[in-house]
């Protein structure tokens, strides 16, 4: 008698994932020579005969579509017809073995099948973790001079695939980005912006729309007023006293001076000659500065005078001094 081994693999669902079941079926058939098959009362029949078995057992048995009971581990004979019949085993998991046999007169198959669960592994997929939050730094000079360009970097340590999206807020509004703007990096233009601090706010996301993958942070610089250059005093006019009215006449002309440039302060140094009398340069200032105040309605407190101490012979010296010049020194002689 030959022996044929043939084996089927069916999925089998499950909803808590677990190792995928299938089945390994061996089939065993066999013919008699020479033999006849003979029926329960002992007579020859022209019938064949199939032969079944399971391990293990109890599972449907169908022949021809029609049910016949379940399998055994023992051997089971049924007789058939000569002709072809269908055989079918239903096993567990929706998992059917089915086969067509040719039944011959005083022929037997035999039908022998192990059933057993095989394991597959499966694979379970990697828990991906969220690259967000993740911190953003901004670095900037502590402070900077009126008119310099402060830089503005970002570190941002970020473990994602996706690209991230820079978005720069300047304050105050008179800050200008010269360069950077949508990227890490920027650099912003300090002209006209003294003793301010200049603010950098900068938002970084993915684009994904999780708000932990939103990050925000700030930095600030002072900004230092730059220093205005030396603007030296104007010298007007210079002269001895002759008389009042010689006085006048120049004074006339240093008023039209003072009106011509508004933010200008008037100084007046009056020196008294060696042999005046006590307080002469003193009177004189005073004069001078009534009669423009008065009579020329310069501002009085445009008009500053300045008791020079002692030259040769009274005199004047006029200056013209602009905002922010440094004001003029006596020069006694």
């Amino acid at each position: 008698m030959s022996r044929h081994i043939a084996s089927i693999n069916a999925a089998v669902p499950t909803r808590f994932k677990l190792p995928l079941l299938a089945c390994a079926l061996m089939l065993v058939s066999a013919s008699l020579s020479g033999a006849s098959v003979y029926a329960q009362n002992g007579r020859a029949t022209q019938n064949g005969r199939i032969e079944v078995s399971t391990t293990p057992a109890g599972y449907p048995l169908l022949i021809d579509g029609r049910a016949v009971g379940t399998t055994s581990p023992t051997v089971q004979l049924y007789e058939l017809e000569p002709g072809r019949h269908t055989v079918e085993i239903q096993f567990p998991n929706n998992t059917r073995w089915v086969r067509d046999f040719d039944i011959a007169a005083n022929k037997k198959q035999c039908i022998t099948l192990n059933w057993r669960p095989k394991t597959i592994s499966i694979e379970r997929p990697a828990i991906v973790k969220s690259p967000c939050p993740y911190p953003v730094n901004i670095s900037a000079p502590a402070s900077v001079r009126e008119g310099d360009i402060i830089t503005f970097s970002s570190d941002v340590n970020y473990a994602g695939q996706s690209g991230l999206n820079y978005t720069w807020t300047i304050s105050p509004p008179s800050a200008r980005i010269v360069s950077g703007a949508g990227t890490p990096t920027i650099t912003v233009d300090t002209t006209g912006i003294g003793s301010q601090r200049v603010t950098a706010i900068l938002v970084v996301d993915d684009g994904s729309g999780d708000q932990s993958c939103r990050q925000r942070a700030q930095a600030m610089t002072g900004v230092t007023p730059a220093a205005l250059p030396p603007v030296a005093p104007k010298s007007f006019a210079e002269f001895p006293v002759i008389s009042f009215n010689e006085d006048k006449a120049n004074l006339d002309n240093f008023a039209v001076a003072l009106q011509g440039e508004p933010g200008s302060q008037g100084y007046i140094i009056v020196y008294s000659g060696r042999r005046s009398r006590a307080n002469r340069a003193t009177q004189l200032g005073e004069r001078s500065r009534q009669y423009l105040v008065n009579t020329r309605n310069i501002d009085a407190s445009r008009v500053v005078v300045v008791n020079g101490g002692t030259r040769e012979v009274d005199s004047f010296e006029l200056w013209l001094v602009p905002q922010g010049a440094t004001p003029p020194q006596a020069r006694p002689r």
